[in-house]
């Protein structure tokens, strides 16, 4: 397995993460803030030297790894989940997004506005995460394609949930990128799939040991 296929996995892996959590907070109105704040800090790196800058250590990725190996062995209850459909259509729109030069220039430029807010506040604060879901809200949202959240409608009309939803998208879309910018391709999931759910497995034992 080479660097460039671990690479693959761990921003796959990262979409999976950010969208699982998108999942919960419609379902539930709650996540867990350590994972919370590992997908908003990958959206303020924005120039790393490798793909474990985006993310820190291997550990930092388990649920996303879990989520993937699920899919990749084809798990009945994970691929019918509504965190694989918004990863998928994060795919799909990363391409248009990626294209769309304005829009780029516009999600650049509100992350790095919203980076100054780093020096009063933590990256789970509601006011960041509020300046994140805007920058998803003014971008993203306005495509024809738009990923559609399902979940308990007490959570999705509360405003802090509605942000983290939108903050979570926007680092999902963020790991889409990197993983095409590291070689991914969707048909990796077909072609690659014995070679993915090894590596997948080879992290989160590594994760767990480390």
């Amino acid at each position: 397995m080479t660097h460039k296929e671990t690479d693959r996995v761990m921003a796959l892996a990262g979409l999976f993460q950010a969208c699982s959590l998108v999942e919960q907070v419609a379902h539930k109105g709650t996540i867990p803030e350590e994972t919370l704040s590992t997908a908003i800090k990958s959206i303020f790196v924005t120039d790393p030297q490798s793909v474990t800058d985006v993310y820190g250590d291997v550990y930092s990725l388990h649920t996303g790894l879990r989520q993937l190996r699920g899919l990749l062995e084809r798990d009945e209850e994970i691929v019918r989940s509504d965190t694989v459909r918004y990863a998928l259509t994060l795919i799909h729109l990363e391409k248009s997004v990626r294209k769309n030069r304005p829009m780029m220039e516009a999600i650049g430029s509100g992350i790095n506005r919203a980076r100054h807010q780093l020096n009063h506040f933590d990256h789970t604060h509601e006011n960041l995460i509020a300046n994140l879901a805007g920058i998803y809200l003014d971008t993203v949202s306005t495509m024809k394609t738009r990923v559609q959240v399902t979940g308990d409608m007490r959570y999705l009309q509360n405003a802090n949930c509605a942000n983290k939803v939108r903050a979570c998208l926007l680092a999902g879309l963020r790991s889409a990128i990197l993983w095409r910018q590291v070689g991914g391709r969707r048909w990796d999931l077909v072609f690659t799939r014995k070679a993915m759910i090894d590596e997948t497995s080879r992290l989160l034992k590594s994760g767990l040991n480390s």
